[in-house]
Parts: C-alpha cells; sequence; structure tokens
C-alpha cells in the first residue's frame, strides 16, 4: 500500500511541475510572467515600423521588456492609443505631441491629451515633397496640382499646411488629396497624383521603391524664404538636408525641413522600466546602427533638445547620470 501511494504522489508530482512549466510559458516560448509592452508606430512601409521593430529587441534583451512593434495610423494614433491603454510606447512626430499635450491643431477637437511623457528624441523626420511630374520643381509650383497632403487632422496634413502657407499657397490654390502614407505612394506609382507630402526618416522604403520604379521621381526642395518663412513661424522645424545618393538618381543632397521623431510612454509607466528602457537604447547605439541607419542619429543630444513635453522621469534619471538635466513638469 505505501509503494502503490508512493508511485501515486510521484505521478501528481510529474503532473503538477509538467502543468506548471506549461503556465509559465506562452506561444512564443517566453515566460508568461515577463512584463510585456506594446508599442504603437506607423505604416509597415515606413521608418517608424521597421526601427520600432529594432528598438523593441534592444528593450527586450538589456531591459527584459518585451516589446510589440504594433503598425498603426501614426502619430495621433500612437498618442490616443497610450491614452486609452492600447499601447504603452509609442513613435510620434514632435509637433503632433505639442498639438496633443495643448489640446491644439490635430487635437483641438478632441481635446488635449497629457497620459504620455517623453522618453527621448529619436532622429531627423524629413518633409519629404515627392513628385513624379518634372513640371513640379518648387513648393509654388503644386498651384493647381493634385497633391496628397495626408490624413485629414494627422501630422503630415498639418506639415503640408505650414509649408504651402510660408510659399503662398493655401489648400484651396492645389488639388488637395487626403491620403495616408501607404495611398501616397501607390498614388504616386500609379501616376493618379503629381506630388505627395511624407514625413518620415530619410531612405523612407516607400519613396526607395518609387524611385527604383519610376525614374522621374525626385524630392523637391524645401528651402530658402519657405524655410525661413517656416522656421519663424513654428519653432518645431529645422533646416535638414538629404544625402546624396539616399535614393536613385538623387546625386546632389536635397534641402528641406525636418521635425523630430520621438518616442514617448505613458506616463503611468514605473520609473525603473522606463529608465531600463531609456538605457537599453542609448547604451547600444552603435549595434541599433548596425541594424537600422535611423541609430546613428542617435545622441544625448538629439535625445534631450528641442522636445517640449515633459520627460518621464525615469528617462530623466538615465539623462541626468549622463549630465543632462531635463524638465518632468
Amino acid at each position: 500500500m505505501k509503494r502503490i501511494l508512493a508511485i501515486i504522489l510521484s505521478i501528481i508530482m510529474v503532473l503538477s511541475l509538467a502543468a506548471c512549466g506549461t503556465a509559465s510559458t506562452n506561444s512564443d516560448g517566453e515566460p508568461q510572467g515577463a512584463k510585456a509592452m506594446s508599442m504603437g508606430t506607423g505604416s509597415p512601409t515606413g521608418t517608424y515600423y521597421a526601427y520600432g521593430g529594432v528598438i523593441g529587441q534592444y528593450i527586450k534583451n538589456y531591459a527584459d521588456i518585451s516589446v510589440n512593434a504594433v503598425s498603426t495610423g501614426g502619430s495621433k494614433d500612437n498618442i490616443q492609443g497610450i491614452d486609452v491603454k492600447d499601447y504603452a510606447l509609442g513613435t510620434v512626430q514632435s509637433d503632433v505631441m505639442h498639438y496633443a499635450w495643448n489640446g491644439t491643431r490635430a487635437f483641438e477637437t478632441d481635446g488635449k491629451i497629457n497620459t504620455f511623457r517623453t522618453v527621448a528624441g529619436l532622429y531627423a523626420e524629413a518633409v519629404q515633397l515627392v513628385t513624379t511630374n518634372p513640371n513640379v520643381k518648387t513648393v509654388a509650383d503644386l498651384k493647381g496640382k493634385k497633391v496628397s497632403i495626408g490624413a485629414p487632422g494627422s501630422g503630415v496634413y498639418f506639415n503640408a499646411i505650414d509649408i504651402l502657407g510660408a510659399a503662398g499657397l493655401t489648400e484651396k490654390d492645389i488639388n488637395p488629396q487626403y491620403q495616408n502614407f501607404d495611398q501616397s505612394a501607390d498614388a504616386l506609382k500609379d501616376g493618379k497624383i503629381d506630388a505627395a507630402f511624407i514625413v518620415a526618416g530619410a531612405p523612407t522604403p516607400a519613396i526607395t521603391e518609387l524611385c527604383m520604379t519610376n525614374a522621374k521621381t525626385r524630392i523637391v526642395p524645401i528651402d530658402g524664404a519657405i524655410a525661413d518663412k517656416l522656421m519663424k513661424d513654428n519653432t518645431f522645424y529645422s533646416v535638414y538636408k538629404i544625402p546624396a545618393k539616399s535614393y536613385n538618381n538623387q546625386d546632389t543632397e536635397v534641402t528641406t525641413v525636418t521635425v523630430k521623431a520621438t518616442l514617448i510612454v505613458s506616463a503611468d509607466a514605473t520609473e525603473d522600466d522606463v529608465y531600463k528602457i531609456t538605457k537599453a537604447i542609448f547604451d547600444n547605439t552603435s549595434d541599433i546602427t548596425k541594424e537600422h541607419a535611423k541609430g546613428a542619429e542617435l545622441s544625448l543630444q538629439n535625445a534631450t533638445e528641442g522636445l517640449t513635453v515633459p520627460f518621464h522621469a525615469g528617462a530623466a534619471k538615465y539623462f541626468k547620470e549622463k549630465g543632462i538635466e531635463v524638465a518632468t513638469k
């Protein structure tokens, strides 16, 4: 009887251990108890999505936080997604997060959102005015043309309106097409529009593909008096030069303007988690650069300058260790 009882107890123990093993891992073989965060990014053909996947992997490897990079509609979607707790992290344009924080422009109707904080600036998001029409050589040449100016209320939309205004044009002076990132690229490819505003890190995969399939594709400069007026009226913009050879048939650098791609996080995230996330990125910039060209723009200066939304305490702690004080209120 004792022997039978011992055998039964052994079987129960084995089954219990097996059950514990099954419960402790998920379908990817990762511990169920491991911390996980979703990151709102952008279009699958844009820089946000690809770059988000890269930095997400470094956060997983060095902060022990599993990050799921989710394709979204971009900056506004990501801010709203954090607000309703769909995401804990997000990549956004620096101007759009300013609108959210203050309840202006893209957020004038919905109201201000203050449930997120800044982690760090990541890289320059070039405002790229892309055309396949050889007659479009300047912003002024857009008059009367079919031009994609981004989805209504998007960051791209307001960038386009700002630039048109600096050139003395309004929305009524063009034939506006309200298309998102992918729709703009497809419409250019199919010859349905003359030009499109695309705001993303250069080189941008969708533009790279277009340049390879249509030799007429060019980036129109946004410079001179237009850039000067734009920057005078809007503090978010700065001059940016797209290096020569960034795209096929682009033999010289192209001057344009830029906003800053920024990583934001839920205000509810713990100081320890955000500290580890910031450290995972900025302690591994060289390795990140090997996996994505935009890693070359990661620097303490770029991470902390020109951003108007308060930093999360965890990010501030990391930057303070590097000798940089940032505002958390």
